[in-house]
């Protein structure tokens, strides 16, 4: 399991090169106005969205785990405490289809529990979705 931080970056160029460097590794997947990191060290999946002007940089956080059977472990405890916002089951968000969980802090932070199944060549059923996410909005990231 690895957490995932995902920013709003103003220009993805820039945050891709920054990123390589800082974490001294090359970008997992790359696609317009988006781009991701599998970093081993500290264990870290960086997501970027290019979304220039948001309000926010930080778009979400998550927890990516490599077993399906751990994402219905989360779901099943989120869903006993009453915090589970939103399941979604081989949703396709983010260039990769994913079964995900998500919550919302009492603050408005979005976290995801998530496994990716496998890539997609597209962003997901809405492109629009790769932009500014406002929080507590509860849609795939």
């Amino acid at each position: 399991m690895r957490l995932q931080l995902a920013l709003n970056v103003e220009n993805i160029d820039e945050a891709v090169d920054y990123y390589s460097k800082l974490f001294g590794v090359e970008v997992n997947k790359r696609k317009p106005g988006y781009a991701n990191f599998a970093i081993d060290e500290p264990p870290l999946k960086l997501v970027l969205f290019e979304a220039p002007g948001a309000a926010e940089r930080l778009n979400h956080l998550g927890v990516e785990v490599f077993e399906d059977e751990d994402v219905h472990v989360a779901t099943d405890r989120l869903k006993q405490a009453g915090m589970a916002d939103l399941v979604e089951d081989e949703v396709t968000c983010c260039y990769a289809k994913s079964n995900k969980v998500w919550s919302i802090d009492p603050q408005g932070m979005r976290w995801e529990w998530y496994r990716v199944v496998e890539d997609s060549e597209t962003f997901g059923a809405d492109a629009s979705e790769a932009r500014v996410e406002a929080p507590g909005e509860s849609i795939g990231g």
